[in-house]
């Protein structure tokens, strides 16, 4: 019980950090792209859509990793099941 009030604290305390960083940085910025693109907002809207397309991208990229070692998982359970069963010897 004492570990939950402990991780809601947390919360609590990121929360209120990752607010005063988005209060404290409100100023206009522009981001300018190729071929004259641009895009104005804050600062703390520019990094946080940043951090969510690299978190995205992260992501996927497990995706990968995780279904290669599925399709390895089930190769290796056929492997298993179609290998014969072997009595054991009993003394």
């Amino acid at each position: 019980m004492p570990m939950r009030y402990l991780t809601w604290a947390f919360r609590i305390l990121l929360f209120v950090l990752l607010f005063g960083f988005a209060l404290k940085n409100s100023d206009p910025v522009t981001v300018r792209f190729y071929l004259g693109a641009q895009w104005e907002a804050s600062l703390a809207l520019v990094v946080l859509v940043f951090f969510a397309i690299g978190v995205a991208a992260g992501v996927v990229a497990c995706f990968s990793y995780i279904y290669r070692q599925r399709r390895e998982i089930l190769q290796l359970r056929k492997e298993l099941r179609s290998r014969p069963v072997q009595p054991e010897d009993a003394p």
